[in-house]
């Protein structure tokens, strides 16, 4: 048995994490979500990929509880949010967008220890402790611990908010086109970077990109999106091979 064999078996054993059941969500006149029904395993990245206004951020704001669906129902580890406490929620999901969110006048280290000193862990030799060990996870210097957000480059920015995303122990990791601003050498250094990251912490991630390179280099599983429905959810090889219609074909080169 290959060793690719082997992860899939494994992959295919998990838990689900995440579940969508019949999920619909508008906007005024503009149905941004339609009739979803989707599983998110434990321990996969699932990257997401799709036109504007498909339903990818849509989809990460239901998971975190910052909207509720119209119709349908979200699971979080067999949770319905609906009924779920959010903001103990949220402490357990970590959320990366493009922009970071970093504080700008809190240094790296507060940034990072925000999560954990609001929820009540006020030791600061243990919260220093934490925040080291957590630059040194994403790549990053201690050093970087007491400079401003506005001192470090846009890939180091970057780091600093997976690192905050992390400060909350998350078991789920959404991320919003994280790496959409970033240069091309610098988008490669943060994939392999997560990847990495990855692998050690065994987290779900969703990640929204608008970059088909980037969905099928990431992803055990690829969700391309349209018009709030599935286009199309599998393993990258096998969207490559097949791709389910002329939606697909187009969006991965022909």
């Amino acid at each position: 048995m290959s060793e690719e064999q082997t992860k899939d078996e494994v992959k295919g054993q998990l838990m689900e994490m995440i579940h969508l059941e019949h999920v619909s969500k508008s906007f005024g006149e503009q149905k941004v979500l339609d009739d979803l029904s989707l599983d998110i395993r434990e321990g996969e990245i699932l990257t997401v990929i799709g036109r504007s206004g498909c339903g990818k951020t849509t989809l990460l704001r239901l998971i975190n509880g910052l909207q509720k669906p119209d119709t349908g129902k979200v699971y979080v580890d067999g949770q319905d949010v609906s009924q779920t406490d959010l903001i103990a929620l949220r402490r357990r999901i970590g959320y990366v967008i493009q922009n970071k969110g970093l504080f700008p006048h809190m240094t790296v280290e507060k940034n990072i220890t925000y999560v954990p000193v609001i929820s009540g862990r006020k030791d600061k030799a243990e919260n220093h402790r934490f925040a080291m060990e957590l630059l040194k996870l994403v790549g990053l210097d201690e050093s970087c611990a007491g400079r401003y957000p506005d001192e470090l480059s846009g890939g180091q920015q970057q780091r600093v908010g997976i690192a905050r995303a992390l400060a909350s122990k998350a078991q789920i990791l959404l991320m919003d086109e994280p790496f959409g601003a970033l240069d091309e050498i610098t988008k490669r250094s943060m994939q392999e970077e997560l990847l990495s990251l990855q692998g050690k912490l065994k987290m779900t991630v969703i990640f929204v990109t608008h970059d088909i390179r980037e969905a099928m280099k990431l992803g055990d599983r690829v969700l391309v999106m349209e018009q709030g429905r599935i286009a199309q959810l599998d393993k990258p090889e096998k969207i490559r091979e097949n791709p389910a219609d002329e939606f697909v074909r187009e969006l991965i080169g022909g």
